[in-house]
């Protein structure tokens, strides 16, 4: 097993979750291939990278704060090297301030990665599919308090051009 590429196909998957949590499009971009597809659950299927970041940019936004953990990887290098798939356990958390919502969640991914022409792994195929998820509201916890909010802060700055 070639694990130099396993563990660039780990690196690449911690760079895509920092990227979606921190909402750092471009960096996310740069994880996908063009044709990226994503399927997350029975709804929601995008067919390419610029679907797959504009649904997640106009989604995720500054509204929500999120977290996305994973672990366990089992990564699967292809016999020529340029190919990989890996199946990782998801915990997530979304919290949704202005509706007093947070949802928190497993499940598993199962993705596809290539080596791209420039020496850099890409992911060519990411998704999941659920095991459980739960939603609490605000309400039902009056000592909870949200007391940091980066995507609150920035939201009442002025956008870079």
């Amino acid at each position: 097993m070639d694990l130099a590429a396993v563990a660039e196909v780990e690196r690449l998957k911690y760079r895509y979750l920092r990227s979606l949590d921190t909402k750092s499009w471009i960096e996310l971009s740069d994880t996908l291939m063009p044709d990226a597809t994503a399927v997350y659950g029975e709804h929601l299927s995008f067919e390419s990278r610029d679907a797959f970041l504009g649904f997640l940019e106009n989604t995720l936004g500054n509204r929500m704060v999120t977290e996305h953990q994973c672990s366990h990887p089992e990564i699967e290098i292809s016999a020529d090297g340029t190919s990989a798939t890996g199946v990782w356990l998801l915990a997530d958390t979304i919290m949704v301030p202005e509706d007093g919502m947070v949802l928190r969640g497993s499940a598993h991914y199962f993705d596809r990665y290539v080596l791209g022409d420039d020496g850099k792994w890409r992911i060519a195929h990411t998704g999941y599919e659920r095991n459980w998820e739960t939603v609490t509201f605000l309400t039902d916890l009056p000592n909870f308090r949200l007391t940091t909010n980066r995507w609150a802060m920035l939201s009442n700055q002025p956008r870079a051009s």
